[in-house]
């Protein structure tokens, strides 16, 4: 359920914005989008687990935040960030 050095690293590349780059909002949002993904499909083996799906819910709300708060500052930049991450339709 936890993700890999070797994934963290992989998303950090992709998402950010500078060389030095590894907290900004794109970045945290990939971030949580990745372990959202791997918990969901926890999720379908391990139906009766409560106590994930509440880290789970805090983990959608944590970034859906930080959506809110990209949005308001960038406009592009989120656009951007959806279609790659895929969130949106």
């Amino acid at each position: 359920m936890t993700l890999t050095s070797e994934i963290k690293k992989e998303v950090i590349d992709k998402h950010q914005l500078s060389k030095e780059d590894t907290g900004s909002t794109n970045v945290q949002i990939a971030l949580l989008t990745k372990k959202i993904d791997s918990l969901s499909d926890h999720f379908k083996i391990h139906k009766k687990d409560n106590h994930s799906r509440r880290g789970l819910l805090m983990m959608v709300n944590k970034r859906r935040k930080l959506l809110d708060y990209l949005k308001s500052k960038d406009l592009s930049s989120y656009k951007q960030l959806i279609s790659n991450l895929g969130l949106r339709k």
